[in-house]
């Protein structure tokens, strides 16, 4: 069989597995949409308010700051497996938890390589936002927190970008969940790691169902960042109206 009949016979199953419900299939997609979903929702609630933090004040190193987050994007997913191997090994540090093979140990390895992603777009997206917008709500007496989430609001574009480029990081990672995973069937295998093991196996029809199921998430969160992107484009009225209220004010 051609490549090109390889990949028709793919799509086909892919329709036939989809449209009979098969439960192995479900299982998996379920647990990588579950895992995923888990670890960039955390990976947000850390990553975002550290990068405007990092964004928003001045100290000594923060260069330096910024450009290891920025290096950390670039984990490697193999390092990150390795390293929490490592920990969470019956010989471990961290052996007592008893991780290994987990859903949980998933979620932490995508987590680590989240947090880095989400961090850095957010400095450079609070750090792009009009410093017209921080003057003049600084100017106007807002408190340091009240700052910052106006601030959040106004980058809110670039904030919803870490946040679907960190799930689609996350859901097409395959070489930590592997490691530390397992890829145990109806427990920790997921889509990629499927994939692979299916790709192994010569089970190329399956794999390539797998596939076309991946890349549909990955499409159908695009779709939703762009229509988040039309709903929120621009600056907020409320930003706009400190703007020209400031600019109005005899003081300024």
């Amino acid at each position: 069989m051609s490549g090109w009949d390889e990949i028709a016979a793919g799509i086909v199953k892919a329709v036939q597995l989809i449209l009979a419900g098969d439960p192995m299939v479900l299982q998996i997609t379920s647990l990588s949409i579950a895992v995923s979903g888990t670890a960039t929702l955390f990976g947000a609630l850390i990553g975002i308010p550290f990068g405007a933090i990092v964004s928003l004040k001045q100290f000594r190193g923060k260069s330096f700051l910024v450009q290891v987050v920025n290096t950390l994007t670039g984990l490697p997913p193999v390092v990150v497996g390795l390293l929490l191997y490592l920990l969470l090994s019956s010989s471990g540090p961290l052996g007592f938890l008893r991780l290994l093979y987990t859903p949980q140990a998933m979620i932490l390895a995508q987590l680590l390589m989240i947090v880095p992603i989400t961090a850095s777009i957010t400095i450079s997206s609070v750090s792009s936002v009009d410093p017209e917008v921080r003057d003049a709500v600084i100017s106007l007496g807002a408190d340091p927190v009240r700052e910052t989430l106006i601030m959040l609001n106004e980058a809110r574009l670039g904030l919803l970008t870490s946040v679907v480029v960190g799930f689609g990081s996350a859901i097409s990672e395959v070489g930590a969940i592997m490691i530390i995973g397992g890829n145990l069937l109806g427990y920790t295998r997921a889509l990629t790691t499927a994939i692979v093991l299916l790709t192994n196996q010569g089970e190329f029809a399956e794999a390539i169902a797998l596939g076309i199921i991946l890349l549909s998430l990955a499409f159908l969160v695009n779709v939703l960042l762009t229509l988040l992107k039309n709903r929120f484009a621009g600056t907020s009225p409320y930003a706009r109206s400190i703007l020209t209220n400031t600019s109005a004010s005899p003081n300024r």
